[in-house]
């Protein structure tokens, strides 16, 4: 059963936000959403679905995106009357942070991001974006703005009775350090940079 655990006001560095947790039988993680303004039952949601990086989130690597895209969303949030952040706790597209660092040495020694995954035996992209559906409904929203550049997240949305009516694409410049990667997200995997 998919309910609400707790929510409490959130002020960030971005702006102030509620932040709600929920308690999800099929899911153990903790994973959290963080809104702005009243999105009960409002169409034409802004929504980012953000995947944890520990390495890049919090440590600021520099070897990906994921911080650029975290903070631009919060901000372009901030800026809106309405949005929500769903922070999945799903670390390495799925593969957990022990087989992300034994990937990230595959890829030191020139394996891209794809063919690392592969090598460990591991899918390339194992994340699931159920929960996202269930925060939706709890809202009661069923089009939402989609702020993403990843064309599964969207595949998924739309396959499962969201309606994704714009995509919102979260451009980073890229780095020496990000380069292959982003190459790699864009090229074997098609996010749209």
């Amino acid at each position: 059963m998919f309910k609400l655990h707790a929510k409490a006001h959130l002020p960030t560095l971005f702006g102030d936000f509620e932040i709600y947790v929920f308690d999800d039988d099929g899911d153990p993680s903790e994973h959290a959403v963080l809104v702005k303004g009243d999105v009960y039952n409002a169409d034409s949601v802004p929504v980012r679905i953000h995947s944890e990086c520990l390495t890049g989130d919090v440590f600021g690597s520099k070897r990906c995106d994921c911080r650029e895209q975290l903070v631009k969303s919060l901000e372009m949030l901030s800026s809106m009357e309405r949005g929500i952040l769903i922070y999945l706790r799903q670390e390495g597209r799925g593969i957990g942070l022990k087989n992300k660092i034994k990937a990230y040495s595959l890829q030191e020694n020139g394996f891209d991001t794809v063919e690392a995954n592969l090598a460990l035996g591991l899918p390339v992209d194992s994340r699931d974006y159920t929960f996202a559906i269930n925060v939706l409904h709890y809202f009661g929203i069923s089009r939402i703005k989609l702020m993403s550049n990843n064309p599964l997240k969207f595949q998924f949305l739309q396959e499962n009775g969201i309606d994704v009516i714009e995509r919102i694409p979260l451009i980073t410049d890229p780095r020496p350090e990000d380069k292959f990667y982003l190459e790699t997200k864009r090229n074997r995997m098609g996010h749209q940079l």
